[in-house]
């Protein structure tokens, strides 16, 4: 393994013929979703994946993804970048690496695989894999762009964007059921924090609840009329994490909550009727602003509107994006997430058919 600057860690390239192997998607899916990878834990699955398709013939590039300051020790991680030794890819295909917590172990039955990242988003790179060892075979020049953090704060992307490899197209993998996204909801993530003062619960006049002021400013953000877009629906709230206090006979100095909001036009509007809503109540930090975005079709293949977000917003530099892979985002962060068998073998060929297309 040798240094190429002091960002990357490039693979040499295996001299073993890679038509000897072929790719079985469903078994590199089991060997990926082996691999836990919640967020921030990316390296050993970047490691797996980058020793993985150098053995393939593929010219591989890791690069570190800095973790978070409150992670700092959380050990390295990667983005994993790979094409055809020699040739500057037309059309890259990506996804992301990390997945949600709690981790689920991987089984599978004849049609379907369970576990978490069969859906969201490992089986989608084993799905893309294949696809590019097809074009690869048949001289297309493609690529592969692998990244981490995708599921909190798109650190990975931000990374891989300020590297580009000349990419005219870039295929961002999301379960979209084998369909086109023509448009994906952005996300606007807030941080509330609210502060009072502790006393004796059985005194509750010499104190200031932290926890009440939250709560009404939450009960405020919950009741907000938010933007709707036309195609894309209504702009979507989800408080998801809540935390404050020390114990239930203390009145409580401090309280804070994680807000996420799905966002279908300019997030200046909504940050506005945020800030508004939580005046005297609580502070409010925006920790991560995706864009909403509209895409594009591919002739003669069905389309959905994602109401999710993607790393798209982050990887302007890598070409004209499009959204497709396998799967339901309905079973994706769920206890239940799955894959079928059969809906990952025709996205191995939807994918190779709209790469073609690309670069015609």
């Amino acid at each position: 393994m040798a240094e190429s600057d002091p960002l990357q860690v490039v693979h040499p390239i295996s001299t073993v013929d890679p038509t000897l192997t072929p790719v079985d998607p469903v078994r590199l899916t089991r060997a990926l979703c082996e691999i836990e990878s919640t967020t921030y834990q990316e390296g050993a699955v970047g490691d797996f994946l980058a020793d993985y398709l150098a053995s393939r013939g593929w010219a591989v590039e890791k690069t570190p993804v800095p973790q978070p300051a409150e992670n700092a020790h959380g050990g390295e991680r990667w983005n994993v970048f790979a094409t055809v030794p020699g040739k500057t890819a037309d059309v890259v295909f990506s996804t992301h690496m990390d997945t949600v917590p709690p981790y689920i172990p991987f089984t599978e039955d004849d049609e379907f695989m369970y576990g978490r990242g069969v859906s969201d988003a490992k089986g989608i790179i084993a799905t893309q894999i294949a696809a590019a060892e097809a074009l690869r075979a048949e001289g297309y020049p493609v690529g592969m762009l692998y990244v981490s953090g995708e599921e909190r704060d798109s650190a990975g992307a931000r990374e891989a964007n300020k590297n580009p490899r000349g990419s005219r197209f870039l295929i961002n993998g999301e379960p979209t059921e084998n369909r086109i996204g023509l448009a994906s909801k952005g996300a606007l993530r807030a941080s509330l924090k609210s502060t009072g003062k502790m006393a004796h619960s059985a005194y509750p006049e010499l104190g200031d609840s932290a926890i009440h002021k939250l709560i009404e400013a939450l009960t405020r953000l919950i009741a907000l009329e938010l933007p709707v877009d036309k195609d894309a629906g209504p702009c979507t709230l989800n408080v998801g994490q809540i935390s404050g206090g020390h114990a239930p006979n203390v009145i409580a100095d401090h309280a804070e909550a994680q807000v996420l909001v799905r966002v279908v036009g300019p997030s200046e509007p909504v940050r506005a009727a945020i800030r508004e809503a939580v005046q005297g109540l609580a502070e409010v930090e925006f920790t991560l602003d995706l864009a909403f975005i509209r895409l594009k079709a591919v002739e003669g293949l069905p389309t959905m509107v994602a109401k999710f977000a993607t790393d798209i917003p982050m990887l302007t530099n890598w070409g004209e994006p499009l959204l497709l892979g396998p799967g339901s985002i309905h079973c994706a962060h769920t206890p239940d997430e799955k894959l079928s068998k059969k809906e990952m073998l025709e996205a191995v060929e939807l994918y190779v058919k709209v790469a073609k297309q690309l670069m015609r």
